[in-house]
């Protein structure tokens, strides 16, 4: 008997070459095979008659075919066949290319579904070009469609699946019994059936729900027990609450929400085992602040700190404001990057490693095997979705167990944040400080781009400084052509042109480090008034005096993201405005864009982009580390996510390393999900 785990040659068919051809899609085993699911699906039953369906879009036709198909020879290499089809009132022909196949697929009188798109056929007449077709008699009315290539087409997926199938009559389901009857879920080998061959759409849904409950399920037990065997005992224990002195060091009074941060990892901190805690606020609400108060009171119990950014701009940024914090404090900050000199970093290094340097600053930097710390205490990593687990984890292993800081200003709807920071506490920061500018926004289509500019040398001419940001580099010849704008092109295009006489910089991720901090000095002190840029300044610039901000094709982008880089103005106490131009004024998909006219709330725009856009803008390759989801808009289900980490939380709660037979195929199938990560024993 076949089993899932054996190699996809096992089936009945597949030789050498199919074989390749289907390791080149993912699929190597009989159970890769059972979860390649369909990319979509055709709804047969939503038939119309040939008169009334429209033109140029993908329709159904249920007719008879009413003729033997004809063969016609066009020239060398392409033949035509075609057949006449009618549903009863009316007539359409249909033609195929190259398909020597067709006069024995298609019976004269025999009835069929016909799906595909329409057009004109003479004055009067319709006709339908190489459309899919399905005989009635099946009775399915519901077909999957596969990704294709020239050897895998849908018709040879599914033969291939009915041959598994058919080979596999009982499947070891990895949820246990009581899991599906509390969830009301099919079992494994029903709902991999229905996924492939539903005959309704309600059956569909029962068999996506099950899938997803699984993968989510699967997903939150490794994450859970992530969290659990994180929590071993620590020696960097906090004794002692420096929080108050710390507070008076300070020119301003903190939120509510800041307050209730510092205790909460203050609580950790002193409590023997290590913290591990998210601490997620939208731009500008304050998370430095609580990370100093953290770092103030980690090196005031006789400990070292690190921060960790993605980017020399931010981590100089953060430089910056902590050497202001810690100016009276007697706390020794460093600066350790890519680009400090050889002779400096050797000295940093010896300072962290006999514990003269108590707060390192830097990149991946300080991530380095040669970088060592006398008692790092606090490991903090800020824009978190900019790094993995794996890296996290290896700032975190410079120390015995020290507590763990995650940083984020992608506000991360809470369903979201379960998955992705589902190994962490949470912390979020719901309030904003006072005197913090609302920033008016404006999405507009290209045909007001210059109205756009003039508005930025409005401000210019005010004394204000101001972005363009686009979203490419620059565009080469062959594509010279596009409407998107690219930096280093508008650059080039706007110094001598529109903003003659003003001071441009340019900026983007490829430029030499001393470049960048050349570039980003000078806007800082006010040498540049107008900063042309890519997403390079999505984080860490603050400058006060940079007032107006204008988003080349802004449809490019996630709500969160353009939320996040229009962050970059409003610092100050003057009055900012973010102009967002879309590509193309007539695409309808710039409505959302309007969104970001009508609130400043970034948890609010996080959950819109979920719902608009599904999870990719927040699960990026770099960003979790985590095993692969076979559906990918699972996420946006937050019922299902919910119920999932409800039903990880309470099983792991009553049997922690899931002892019992009934649970031996579920630990198998997590610790094969986390097989570098967690193992549960």
């Amino acid at each position: 008997m076949i089993k899932p785990s054996d190699n996809i040659t096992a089936l009945k068919g597949v030789g050498t070459k199919r074989a390749e051809a289907l390791n080149k899609a993912g699929i190597y085993t009989v159970y890769d095979l059972l979860t390649y699911f369909p990319r979509n699906y055709i709804d047969l039953s939503r038939g119309m008659s040939i008169r009334s369906a429209p033109l140029n879009e993908d329709v159904c036709i249920r007719a008879f075919v009413g003729s033997v198909p004809r063969e016609h020879y066009i020239r060398k290499g392409m033949t035509t066949y075609s057949v006449d089809i009618t549903d009863g009132e009316s007539v359409m022909n249909i033609v195929f290319f190259n398909n020597k196949y067709i006069p024995d697929m298609l019976i004269n009188g025999e009835e069929y579904y016909f799906y595909g798109k329409i057009t004109p056929f003479g004055q009067r007449y319709k006709s339908m070009t190489s459309p899919k077709f399905f005989r009635v008699s099946d009775g399915i009315t519901f077909r999957p469609v596969y990704p294709q290539t020239s050897l895998l087409n849908t018709n040879y997926i599914e033969k291939l699946l009915k041959t598994a199938f058919d080979s596999i009559p009982e499947m070891e389901d990895y949820l246990p019994e009581k899991i599906r009857n509390d969830y009301c879920l099919m079992c494994l080998r029903d709902a991999l059936v229905n996924i492939h061959f539903p005959t309704s759409p309600d059956l569909l849904s029962e068999a996506k729900r099950r899938v997803s409950f699984e993968s989510l399920f699967l997903l939150q037990l490794g994450l859970s027990r992530l969290k659990i065997k994180s929590r071993k005992s620590t020696g960097t224990v906090i004794t002692e609450n420096y929080s108050d002195d710390f507070l008076k060091l300070l020119p301003f009074e903190l939120t509510g929400a800041q307050k209730r941060a510092i205790n909460d990892c203050v609580a950790d901190m002193s409590s023997g085992l290590p913290m591990n805690r998210l601490l997620q606020g939208d731009v500008g609400s304050g998370k430095t602040a609580v990370s100093a108060a953290l770092i103030y009171n980690i090196v005031k119990n006789g400990f070292q700190a690190a921060i960790m950014a993605p980017t020399e701009v931010l981590a100089t940024q953060h430089y910056k404001t902590f050497l202001s914090f810690f100016e009276n404090a007697g706390i020794n900050v460093a600066l350790l990057t890519g680009s400090t000199p050889a002779k400096e970093k050797k000295l940093i290094k010896a300072g962290l490693k006999e514990g003269r340097v108590d707060l390192v600053i830097g990149t991946h930097a300080i991530i380095q095997d040669d970088v060592e710390f006398l008692n790092l205490g606090l490991a903090v990593t800020d824009e978190q979705h900019r790094f993995g687990v794996a890296q996290r984890g290896k700032l975190g292993a410079k120390g015995k167990n020290p507590h763990i800081l995650v940083m984020s200003a992608t506000p991360i709807p809470r369903t979201l944040s379960l998955i992705i920071y589902g190994d962490l506490d949470i912390s979020i920061l719901d309030e904003m400080p006072a005197g913090r500018q609302k920033i008016d926004t404006f999405a507009v289509g290209p045909d007001k781009r210059e109205r756009a500019y003039a508005y930025i040398k409005k401000h210019l001419l005010q004394g204000y400084q101001g972005y363009i940001v686009c979203p490419l580099v620059d565009i080469d010849e062959e594509e010279a052509d596009s409407e998107r704008k690219a930096s280093v092109n508008l650059y080039n295009e706007l110094k001598d042109g529109f903003f003659k006489g003003f001071k441009l910089g340019l900026l983007y991720g490829r430029m030499k480090a001393d470049e960048k901090k050349t570039v980003m000095s000078d806007f800082s002190q006010g040498k540049t008034d107008l900063l042309i840029s890519t997403t390079v300044i999505e984080v860490g610039v603050d400058v006060p005096n940079a007032v107006i901000m204008v988003i080349e094709n802004a449809d490019c982008f996630g709500l969160s993201q353009l939320h996040q880089l229009r962050g970059r103005v409003g610092r100050g106490e003057a009055k900012s405005t973010c102009i967002l131009i879309a590509s193309d004024e007539n695409r309808e998909e710039n409505q959302r864009l309007k969104i970001l006219e009508s609130t400043t709330d970034g948890f609010k725009i996080a959950d819109e982009d979920l719902k608009l856009r599904g999870p990719g803008d927040f699960l990026g390759s770099r960003q979790h580390g985590l095993p692969d989801l076979k559906i990918s808009n699972m996420l946006s289900d937050g019922d299902t996510v919910r119920e999932t980490h409800y039903a990880a939380e309470q099983l792991l709660k009553n049997n922690p390393t899931l002892e019992g037979a009934e649970y031996d195929a579920l630990k198998k199938r997590v610790n094969e999900m986390f097989s570098h990560g967690v193992v549960l024993n």
